[in-house]
């Protein structure tokens, strides 16, 4: 996985093989999604395609996931919550003040919801000029965070036990209403350096395919090989507690 023949090398990540590994070992139906956050000062990556029409960041997962290379910059993102929380466009008043979730019917007040978008994981204003998607074998330029897509049972196999493979001890996990791939599968692992899990949110599931039987996990960057190595060595013991059917 490591491609390097000195130790003061520059460590190059095989995402192709590490991709092949995630997917071979967890039976997954779909690839991993490397997510770039391209940052001020950055320049704009080539070979991602910019989509025509405005789409939000759940659906840029969602298809790249089944094999498209899409680039987001502000003006291309269609849900301006994820966009702000992703640090590339201002909070709407509506979404700040809590009037928007709170119309949705999805909070028993405004205050609530107000205090929902108030303790959300975020980035600064200004800080990511564009989001870089695709699949995770065909990353042009590192990831920031990779996010797995797949079934309770899959993703069981990423959190915990992957993640505690080497080290052991428990997991905490932050979860919220809304915002499954964006806040909490892009910007809580990119922050936190830690995996997070999301089971979905209301927006990401009227908007994308995502079947009722998936969650998501999103993977930092700099914890991916340490989970692929993990998974490596727990094929054997999945193999063995697969829950056999019938």
């Amino acid at each position: 996985m490591l491609k390097t023949s000195n130790p003061l090398d520059i460590i190059m990540t095989d995402y192709a093989n590490c991709s092949r590994i995630i997917m071979d070992v967890l039976e997954l139906k779909t690839e991993p999604v490397a997510v770039t956050l391209v940052r001020k000062g950055q320049q704009l990556p080539k070979g991602y395609e910019i989509p025509e029409k405005n789409i939000r960041h759940c659906q840029s997962v969602m298809r790249a996931r089944k094999g498209e290379k899409l680039l987001l910059t502000p003006d291309k993102h269609a849900c301006h919550v994820g966009a702000s929380a992703l640090g590339m466009v201002p909070i709407p008043d509506k979404v700040r003040s809590g009037e928007f979730h709170f119309n949705l019917g999805m909070f028993a007040n405004q205050e609530a919801a107000r205090r929902m978008i108030e303790e959300r994981p975020q980035l600064e204003m200004g800080d990511v000029i564009a989001t870089a998607v695709s699949p995770l074998s065909k990353a042009e330029i590192p990831p920031d965070v990779v996010i797995v897509t797949g079934t309770p049972e899959q993703l069981y196999w990423l959190v915990p036990v992957a993640a505690k493979y080497f080290e052991g001890g428990k997991m905490l996990i932050e979860m919220e209403t809304f915002q499954a791939s964006c806040a909490y599968s892009t910007v809580y692992p990119y922050l936190t350096g830690t995996l997070s899990v999301s089971i979905g949110c209301y927006g990401c599931r009227k908007a994308t395919d995502l079947e009722p039987t998936e969650m998501l996990v999103g993977i930092p960057a700099t914890k991916l090989e340490a989970i692929v190595q993990a998974l490596q060595r727990l094929k054997p013991a999945r193999e063995k507690g697969k829950i056999k059917s019938g």
